[in-house]
């Protein structure tokens, strides 16, 4: 009798950035959450699943440098960060705590 091998594959979050809003809800969420690590990560996987090598361009941010900012061991200055957003066609707002965040259907 033969098995069948099941290939499991590592999750990549990227994948499922497919619109601008799944990315602006990821992000908020993260924001929301308020742990800067998280929030650095969303970035990360945002900027990858719209081409790491654009947005470096675009954000006039070396991509050695965006790799390195959100990398992990990456702790980006705030202008880094808004470069970034920026270059995501994206904005931070900042709302009263408790305040529902409105999330895209």
């Amino acid at each position: 009798m033969k098995k069948n091998k099941t290939e499991i594959r590592e999750f990549d979050p990227a994948e499922l950035l497919d619109s601008e809003e799944a990315m602006a809800d990821y992000l908020n969420l993260e924001l929301a959450a308020g742990d800067p690590h998280y929030i650095k990560i969303a970035l990360y996987n945002i900027a990858r699943a719209r081409n790491m090598s654009a947005i470096a361009e675009k954000s006039g941010v070396s991509c050695d440098s965006l790799y390195s900012a959100l990398s992990d061991e990456g702790n980006p200055e705030y202008s880094t960060i808004q470069k970034i957003v920026d270059a995501l066609d994206m904005q931070l707002i900042v709302v009263p705590k408790g305040a529902r965040i409105a999330l895209h259907a």
